[in-house]
């Protein structure tokens, strides 16, 4: 999965550091425009800074004249070097024990599928897992027969630290913890796990997709072996690249996976590389972590101001656990479709994201949560934005709740078939199979004990 290109002499500094990044500035729209989208998806897709945007696109365009091993030559420097020590910074490690990748999923699965704890050997993850990654530790024990256990949540939604703690053992093989889950905005103490699993000979994987960006992602301090992430959430590159963190005694492991895994694009890597250089150049150097703010997001204390935009709105219920929250905010309405909701505000300019609750099939089917809206907020995000989202979501269930409350018109009976004489041929149904109804369906994951 790491993106190697081959040796050569030819090298363009062109998309190195000065071509990377442009100015805190750089937005696709000046914030104060009347009728700009208002992006409220960094989670799900964050939007590109203006110089990534044109650095990705000059790079595609290099590509598709001179061909990909050009391209390649040209990056050798980018590709070979500076992404790395751009990761390295981020991540606090070494540039040499990182590695760049198509997405967290992808890496994760590549390196579990190489470990082989021992028969009755345990494996812990939480609540808060992925889908995707809780089919890879069942895929892990159905092979080598280790038993999977879930770390249970106290009263108020955090991860219990203390049954950690007196249940911790050599027997533990593997412990997966997601730094901020998709589905809401709990922020893990996964510096205080690392602490706890420290004397322990476990593998202590965090996955950091959906904090790397917005808050500080340190894995030296956080004392984990692997942590993964996505290049094109609150780091604002391209899609199809994320990045890894292996210690030194996983690295032949997961070389060895990834061998035989898809490499990202040199394209979408560059577009990293630039991201990176863009984060880098405005964050500030002190990151104050706020109790009831997105700690480390670019200077934004918007989430007090996103849950009261929330909470005014009649009907709406914040799905919110935990004691420290993240620049994601989950939330769903108690009578009207989340799918609705979400049409309806993107048809006013207002960009959300709906959740499925089998994405995280271990907390919000068990919250009574099938499906809820989720807000995420972005390094442009400004108050007028939120405002904005406030108003039109007073709107949408305004309108929608009063023409549920209208009554529906009297349904009309179709009319009655005309009867078929005893001599007329019986019709026959056209050949072929039959179609099936245009629906759109769930596939659901059904945890096992």
């Amino acid at each position: 999965m790491n993106a190697t290109p081959s040796s050569t002499d030819h090298r363009d500094h062109t998309y190195g550091t000065d071509h990377a990044y442009g100015t805190a500035t750089d937005r696709t729209e000046p914030a104060d425009r009347e009728g700009r989208t208002v992006h409220l998806d960094t989670a799900g897709w964050g939007t590109m800074p203006a110089a990534v945007r044109a650095l990705v696109a000059d790079c595609a365009s290099r590509e598709d004249r001179y061909g990909p091993h050009e391209l390649e030559e040209d990056l050798e420097d980018v590709l070979r070097t500076e992404v790395h020590e751009r990761l390295g910074a981020l991540l606090g490690v070494p540039a040499a024990d990182t590695a760049v990748v198509t997405d967290a999923a992808g890496a994760f699965d590549a390196l579990v599928s190489r470990l082989a704890p021992g028969r009755g050997e345990r494996v812990w993850t939480t609540p808060y897992e992925s889908a995707a990654r809780l089919t890879v530790l069942y895929a892990l024990r159905d092979r080598t027969r280790c038993t999977v256990e879930v770390v249970p949540l106290r009263e108020d939604g955090d991860l219990d630290l203390e049954w950690m703690a007196r249940h911790i053992g050599d027997d533990v093989a593997l412990v997966s913890v997601v730094h901020v889950p998709s589905g809401c905005g709990i922020v893990n103490p996964v510096e205080e796990i690392g602490q706890i699993l420290a004397p322990y000979r476990c593998v202590y994987a965090v996955d950091a997709s959906y904090s790397a960006g917005q808050l500080p992602v340190d894995a030296g301090r956080i004392g984990c072996q692997l942590l993964t992430g996505d290049g094109w959430r609150f780091l604002r590159g391209p899609y199809a690249v994320g990045f890894a963190f292996l210690a030194p005694r996983l690295r032949a492991a997961f070389e060895d996976a990834a061998a035989h895994c898809p490499l990202p694009p040199n394209v979408a890597v560059a577009g990293l590389n630039a991201a990176l250089a863009h984060h880098t150049a405005t964050t500030t150097a002190t990151v104050t972590a706020a109790a009831d703010g997105p700690a480390g997001l670019a200077g934004q204390g918007l989430l007090p101001a996103l849950r009261a935009a929330v909470e005014e709105c009649p009907g709406t219920e914040l799905i919110a656990p935990g004691r420290v929250q993240s620049a994601i905010l989950a939330f769903r309405h108690r009578d009207l479709p989340a799918a609705l909701v979400r049409r309806r505000l993107a048809a006013r300019g207002v960009v959300v994201w709906k959740t499925v609750a089998q994405e995280t099939p271990l907390h919000l089917p068990r919250s009574g949560a099938t499906t809820a809206l989720r807000a995420s907020l972005g390094p442009d995000t400004t108050p007028q934005d939120i405002a904005r989202f406030g108003r039109a979501l007073r709107e949408v269930v305004r309108e929608e709740t009063a023409g549920a409350q209208r009554p529906r018109p009297a349904r009309t009976l179709p009319p009655a078939p005309t009867p078929v004489l005893a001599s007329a041929p019986a019709p026959v149904p056209p050949a072929g199979p039959r179609p099936r109804p245009a629906a759109r369906r769930h596939l659901t994951l059904c945890p096992t004990p």
